[in-house]
């Protein structure tokens, strides 16, 4: 017969108290349950764990036991713990990659509320393209990923999450911004023109015309609009990259209403997510919109 964990607990329970009437309450078990499990253990041993039958002193073996058994206990408690905190997502470590206009926009919001519930998981989050994101999920060097919907691919699994419309990016004072119209693609071609990453999202005949000709291509967020904010040319960008409350620049909506990033939740097909991550992705799903429509109120 195996030892089992009911049979250290029973013996630490009888050596503690000294008798087995207390041990048997504190075990919820009768008294009689309690010696014949006792009696098992001893069977399977060998040899006696107490000197008598009043159970209230230890033999060398006994003592041995004690310790052993009380150590063993302890780990196995913990070890309890351990699972049912992260399966319960009490605990555990959570790995996501997003594009920075929703690093710097609905994150905060999610990640607030997510720590508030599960304060003992561990958030790890990278900013990068759309392009890096899906490269991190593929890698499975992250959980999560946020950025644009990615063409078929085998090896990713995208939940649509929301989607904003793309407009010119030009400085505040730029001649685009006192024109008595909505601007158009074609408008772009007269003033010199900042390609990024996401121009190839719009499909219009007459934009990609402009996408092509440009000369200058900036990947990084930061470094394309502080090129635009400093006059050397104009871009197009999702309405969530930029920042309302920046007077330097402006956001022009264009007379394109198919020009829209659509944004949308990965992760790696067939990979199923740690219950952290889990209830991460659900509280991403619950606050994005109500997050992006009180953003889009700003404008």
């Amino acid at each position: 017969m195996a030892l089992k964990i009911e049979m250290l607990r029973c013996f630490v329970a009888v050596a503690r108290s000294g008798n087995l009437s207390d041990a048997a309450d504190k075990l919820s078990r009768t008294p009689s349950a309690v010696s014949m499990m006792l009696k098992q253990f001893e069977d399977h041993l060998g040899a006696p764990l107490f000197e008598t039958d009043r159970k209230s002193r230890l033999t060398a073996l006994g003592v041995f036991t004690l310790n052993e058994a009380s150590q063993e206990l302890k780990h196995f408690e913990r070890t309890c713990d351990a699972i049912e905190n992260y399966a319960h997502a009490k605990s555990g470590f959570v790995r996501i990659a997003v594009v920075p206009s929703v690093a710097g926009t609905i994150l905060p919001r999610v990640v607030q509320a997510f720590l508030q519930r599960h304060p003992n998981v561990h958030v790890d989050i990278q900013d990068m393209d759309s392009a890096g994101v899906h490269r991190e999920i593929v890698g499975e060097r992250v959980d999560i990923g946020i950025a644009s919907e990615i063409d078929v691919n085998s090896e990713i699994e995208c939940s649509p999450l929301f989607s904003d419309e793309f407009g010119i990016v030009c400085c505040a004072d730029h001649r685009l911004s006192s024109l008595d119209r909505a601007p158009t693609w074609n408008d772009l071609s007269d003033y010199p023109f900042i390609a990024n990453g996401l121009c190839a999202k719009i499909s219009d005949d007459n934009f990609q015309s402009v996408f092509k000709a440009s000369n200058l291509m900036v990947r990084n967020t930061t470094s394309l609009l502080a090129l635009v904010r400093t006059g050397i040319g104009i871009t197009v960008l999702p309405r969530l990259v930029v920042d309302k409350s920046d007077k330097d620049i402006i956001f022009l909506s264009v007379s394109d209403p198919e020009a829209r990033r659509h944004i949308a939740i990965l992760h790696r097909v067939h990979n199923r997510l740690s219950p952290a991550a889990q209830n991460f992705e659900k509280m991403i799903h619950e606050l994005a919109f109500d997050t992006v429509k009180d953003i889009s109120k700003e404008y």
